[in-house]
């Protein structure tokens, strides 16, 4: 019955999403302004990709941009509820906003995407991964995603795929912005921000502030009975200033400080609910970029950034058994302070040789440095990168790239990786073929290497091979977005905790280590649609659909089993629905299979499904009134094993925004 029930929900979904690509052009054909003037709307434009700025139909890897307007349509408060809508990624909490959530790209690993900030790399020295728990949405201008290998551009840890985080730049009069949310589990939100451009200068200053109070960690449904909080505070900047010639300056910083109430989801003898455990965590993140053209052919960009995090950890004071009923003292191991730095450098050259050839290469040096108090001094991995790429460009047709990059680390050797691209775009049908094949690694993390009776200074770099092709397609004046893809993926001399105690003996006494012996195969399928279904009709201002399905089958070659918290279906589907221009209601579902918590096909976890309302109201054109409704069917579920969920649970708020006629240009003039 478990499997019929499955199954019957992933052909729904199928159904309905597919349907739609068969439906909507009759809707499209129906109206009356269905003219090119109908959708104007600016091409994103993409540097991630190749460092340099592409419009995306020009783009031949596999992306996803996902803007402020969409953040603020669906009202969405931190990263995890954005990327938990995104294409190929798994991304969950363990135990609601400002608990660890670590990014997963088709079928890799936490460790293997590479997350930044502004330039500035996120994941940690120590851990390998990037913690997104604890990162909102506020001041952020935009979020792409890119899947599949990037080594060849970025280096370790972009072996899965690279999340490229931007903060707002300010533009035109400057206005100043507030809000404030008040919901479920005695949540609260405020803050506030400052954004515009005064004559060469842009600015945008924000700082946020959310608390809750009234959530467990461990769901509550097993018996926890604590509730845990949430403190969380942001601050954040970008400050741009255009220089002579052409050129530009940015300098940009970012503050999060989180405390957040945790319990124990340890399998010997728990879950346990613990009183009085606490993560902190402070981090500060830095980065200044510098662009400038030297020709009309040649240009240079230079990146300095820092970033540097404190993570400090209390067991608690005793705390209870959910399987037994039993109390007893938490473990001190439980006790930790890690201190992180994540330094890089990077220098970019570009040449254009007319029109359809840029030629790019580039210098990178990266540092990362980690302690973990009472376990290990401060150790150090880094290394030198060079790197080089062609872009090719014809008729804005055919386009094409191709790069090769070499890598020296302190600890793990040299390694080479390159990565080549190509696509065709037929403009008289809306229609791109593309295709990409590359290489990627991923160095040994600071635990890996050096952790006590358990790290192994012996260890290489995990490899992986990757390749992937696609169609997209676009009709009716881009009112109508499909894509359909196939991924393979495949990954070698992973590092993984090996029992082997003649292996480990020069590492530890208890026969546990890492070591590099595995080995995974991940294929997949990827579909997209982007649907304008109606726009300026009567009683309908617009009206869209945007969803995803994503198919990923895992296979860990050692045991033959599937790779652990990977879900073989997964996808996402929003309604738009706008009747006028100062009302929007948005329906937002999400779907997430069944998957294994732990190696082995161990620990099953079933799948689950949501369904989220979100709308705006705009009472005048400077006060907006907004509300979100989360698991509107009140589904009982997990995303990680033991750890709580939300159930039906409501938010509201208010945004005000005012311009400030102190920065005026007639001010200024004076």
């Amino acid at each position: 019955m478990f499997f019929s029930y499955h199954r019957s929900i992933i052909r729904v979904f199928v159904f309905l999403f597919w349907s739609l690509a068969v439906v909507v052009p009759s809707i499209l054909l129906a109206q009356e302004k269905a003219t090119s003037e109908d959708v104007q709307q600016l091409e994103p434009v993409i540097v991630s990709a190749t460092k340099t700025p592409v419009p995306l139909s020009h783009i031949t890897s596999a992306v996803e941009v996902i803007t402020a307007e969409d953040f603020q349509r669906r009202n969405d408060r931190t990263v995890v509820e954005t990327l938990g809508l995104s294409q190929g990624t798994a991304i969950f909490s363990t135990g609601g906003p400002g608990t660890t959530a670590s990014l997963r790209i088709r079928g890799g690993q936490s460790g293997q995407t590479l997350v930044l900030i502004d330039g500035a790399i996120i994941n940690s020295a120590t851990l390998g991964d990037a913690n997104l728990g604890t990162l909102t949405t506020d001041n952020i201008e935009s979020i792409t995603v890119l899947r599949g290998a990037q080594s060849m551009l970025w280096g370790s840890d972009a072996m899965g795929g690279v999340v490229d985080i931007r903060t707002k730049r300010g533009k035109g009069t400057p206005v100043a912005r507030m809000f404030a949310e008040y919901g479920s589990f005695n949540s609260i939100r405020e803050g506030g921000s400052l954004a515009g451009q005064v004559g060469s200068v842009d600015f945008s200053v924000a700082l946020s502030r959310f608390d809750m109070s009234k959530f467990s960690s461990i769901n509550f449904r097993r018996g926890a009975g604590e509730r845990d909080a949430t403190r969380n505070w942001q601050g954040s900047s970008l400050i741009g200033v255009n220089t002579p010639w052409d050129g530009r300056l940015e300098l940009a910083f970012r503050w999060i400080n989180n405390d957040v109430d945790i319990d124990n989801p340890s399998t010997f003898g728990g879950p346990f609910d613990v009183l009085k455990a606490k993560s902190t965590s402070r981090q500060y993140i830095y980065s200044g970029t510098y662009h400038q053209p030297i020709t009309d052919w040649w240009d240079q960009k230079i990146t300095v950034s820092h970033a540097r995090e404190t993570g400090i950890t209390q067991a608690g004071t005793n705390q209870l058994s959910l399987a037994t009923g039993l109390l007893s003292v938490p473990p001190e191991f439980g006790n930790s302070d890690i201190r992180t730095k994540s330094n890089r450098l990077e220098w970019q050259s570009n040449v254009y040789i007319g029109k359809p050839v840029i030629v790019t290469v580039g210098y990178q040096f990266r540092e990362q440095l980690g302690k973990n108090k009472g376990s290990f001094a401060e150790k150090v991995i880094s290394s030198h990168a060079g790197f080089a790429q062609a872009q090719l460009n014809l008729f804005d047709r055919f386009f094409a790239t191709a790069g090769v990059r070499q890598d020296a680390h302190n600890t793990a050797g040299d390694k080479t990786t390159y990565r080549v691209t190509g696509g065709y775009l037929l403009k008289e049908t809306g229609t791109k073929v593309r295709a990409s094949y590359a290489t990627g690694f991923r160095t040994p993390d600071i635990n890996e290497l050096f952790f006590p009776n358990f790290g192994n200074p012996t260890l290489v770099p995990e490899t992986s091979q990757h390749w992937d092709v696609a169609i997209d397609q676009t009709l009716f004046q881009q009112r109508l977005k499909m894509s359909v893809g196939y991924f393979w993926s495949r990954y070698r001399q992973l590092i993984v905790t090996a029992f082997d105690p003649v292996g480990c003996a020069p590492f530890t006494i208890f026969g546990f280590c890492a070591q590099n012996i595995g080995s995974a195969r991940v294929k997949g399928v990827e579909t997209s649609l982007n649907v304008v279904v109606a726009e300026d009709l009567p009683g309908m201002k617009r009206m869209s659909v945007d969803g995803q399905y994503t198919y990923t089958s895992t296979r860990d070659l050692l045991t033959g089993t599937r790779l652990a918290r990977w879900p073989v279906h997964q996808g996402s589907a929003s309604l738009t629905y706008q009747p006028i221009d100062s009302f929007s209601l948005t329906g937002i579902f999400r779907y997430v299979g069944s998957r294994f918590s732990t190696t082995g096909n161990q620990r099953p976890l079933p799948d689950f499904y949501l369904f989220n309302v979100a709308g705006t109201y705009d009472v005048t054109k400077s006060l907006q009134v907004y509300a979100r409704v989360e698991n509107l069917a009140d589904r009982k579920y997990e995303e990680v094993l033991f750890f709580g969920t939300p159930g039906r649970s409501v938010w509201a708020g208010v945004r005000v925004n005012f311009e400030l006629p102190v920065f005026s240009e007639s001010s200024t003039d004076e």
